[in-house]
């Protein structure tokens, strides 16, 4: 039986909020990810410990991340960190992208993912 990070329930109204206002970038990747393309199941927009990563494989304890202009004002990069390493404590892998990336380099993007996904496979995770 695969392990389960335990959530705070209170952010699942929040999850759902942003599951139907996704950005352009997240729409464009989720077209790519959904259904097992990739050969996981990927969800999107996940509550994980006090957190709400943009898409999470459960198997494989993966999240990515898509990072748009928000991303980089203010103090969103420390607090990106820090949120980052509390995962990672808890056991969970990050792949970060930039929304111009998926909007203009998908392929690239896709490739790292699956390059990302079969190396955790085939280490058994």
């Amino acid at each position: 039986m695969r392990e389960i990070i335990p959530y705070d329930k209170k952010l699942v109204p929040l999850a759902r909020k942003l599951r139907n206002n996704m950005t352009l970038a997240e729409i464009l990747l989720w077209q790519e990810i959904k259904n097992k393309q990739l050969g996981v199941r990927f969800s999107r927009q996940i509550p994980i410990d006090h957190f709400i990563v943009d898409f999470y494989c459960k198997d494989l304890f993966l999240a990515i991340e898509v990072d748009g202009e928000s991303h980089y004002h203010d103090d969103q990069p420390t607090k990106d960190k820090k949120r980052q390493g509390r995962l990672e404590s808890l056991g969970v892998k990050f792949l970060r992208f930039d929304d111009i990336d998926i909007k203009t380099n998908i392929k690239w993007v896709l490739n790292e993912i699956y390059y990302t996904v079969n190396e955790m496979t085939a280490q058994g995770n």
